[in-house]
């Protein structure tokens, strides 16, 4: 095989993971600085930092004044199963699932909450079709961070439905256009495409959902953690800052940090510019590669910052699954040996392949530098094994 040169030039952050994701350009401990250490989050400035943090990611985002911002324990996971837990139950459910998250929220409904549901599988790399009854819940996430698979649209989702929608949007959300009118319960992490620290999750609720909350309560045990209405009313504290739990006010910091950062660069509009150029980097390293792929072969429903990648070369596919698996992670593990990319290995569950996040806080310069190092490691794992 051709030899492959090592090449010179190296990313200036070499942080691709898909979770905790790369921090914002330029950040440094010292943006912590303002952070209210040793005090109460019940105190007059605590809530005000909390609210702060809500008004913003509403306004970045373009989230109805009518609808409800909440900062939630347990990232993505704990917002969704506080969704799932409190609102499903009255109706019969439609659930998409094309990966291993969506996977995690189909046990939940069918094994966990035992609610009779139509379930909509497809393999990763796939979409099952898109086709939702308007006398139904929907529960799906908008983009398969695992898959790097995403929802094209929310045409799909009937206006005139009489169930409400849960999205998972924690890969999505400030990077990706979310149709707030089609959205009824909404979650995502501060972890992910703003690169804020792990730990807290945001829930957005439409009126037609804090409407389901107030006229039903699920005949399960509900956790404390999970409560959200007292006496059949909302608790609106949660949503102007009360939290549940006690956050970190670190943390929030951070995020405040990052809310900060993305006003800079242009808004939602700059984000998801900076995540599709970041796509295109990817996009046309695949073309003239010839070892590796998307996983998503359909362009219109790739992701645009988890990109999980398939290698194609024939002396791969000629592997066994083990070896093939085991080829795949030295690949990462070449890649992090040098410093030029970190946690990139595909996902356990996933074919294959390798995981490169592709979120607005990794700037395009590191991606350029990056391919080139793709190819090398390829070549390095490839050539003993193919002699």
């Amino acid at each position: 095989m051709t030899e492959v040169t090592k090449p010179a030039v190296r990313p200036a952050r070499p942080f691709f993971s898909s979770g905790p994701c790369a921090k914002r350009p330029g950040w440094t401990p010292e943006a912590l600085k303002g952070a209210l250490v040793g005090r109460s989050h019940r105190s007059k400035p605590g809530k005000a930092k909390l609210k702060d943090a809500i008004e913003r990611t509403r306004k970045i985002l373009g989230i109805p004044a009518d609808y409800k911002i909440g900062i939630m324990p347990a990232s993505d996971t704990g917002a969704m199963e506080m969704a799932m837990w409190s609102l499903l139950g009255p109706m019969e459910i439609d659930i998409f699932a094309w990966e291993s998250f969506g996977e995690d929220w189909v046990t939940d409904t069918v094994k966990q909450l035992k609610l009779k549901a139509e379930v909509h599988k497809a393999g990763y790399g796939k979409l099952p079709e898109l086709k939702a009854a308007k006398n139904r819940d929907i529960v799906f996430l908008w983009n398969g961070t695992t898959s790097g698979v995403k929802v094209p649209n929310g045409d799909w989702i009937p206006a005139d439905r009489e169930g409400i929608t849960i999205c998972d949007a924690t890969s999505a959300a400030f990077a990706m256009e979310l149709p707030w009118d089609k959205l009824d319960a909404t979650t995502f992490s501060w972890q992910k495409v703003l690169g804020g620290e792990a730990a807290h999750g945001i829930l957005v609720l439409s009126p037609n959902a804090v409407k389901r909350l107030e006229a039903y309560t699920p005949h399960w045990p509900m956790p404390k953690i999970f409560r959200m209405t007292k006496g059949g009313k909302l608790v609106d504290g949660i949503f102007e800052g009360e939290t549940i739990n006690t956050p970190s006010m670190i943390a929030v910091e951070d995020y405040l940090d990052a809310l900060t950062w993305a006003d800079g660069v242009g808004g939602l509009k700059g984000l998801i510019a900076r995540s599709n150029a970041n796509l295109k980097v990817l996009a046309d390293w695949t073309k003239k590669a010839g070892w590796a792929d998307f996983l998503a072969e359909n362009e219109a429903i790739r992701s645009n910052t988890s990109v999980c990648l398939k290698i194609t070369d024939p002396w791969f596919a000629a592997l066994s699954d083990e070896a093939k698996a085991e080829a795949a992670k030295k690949i990462a593990s070449v890649l992090e040996k040098e410093g030029v990319a970190l946690d990139i290995a595909g996902y356990r569950a996933a074919p294959p392949g390798l995981r490169i996040w592709c979120g607005a806080t990794v700037d395009t310069a590191d991606l350029q530098a990056l391919t080139p190092w793709l190819d090398w490691a390829f070549a390095q794992v490839k050539a003993p094994q193919a002699a």
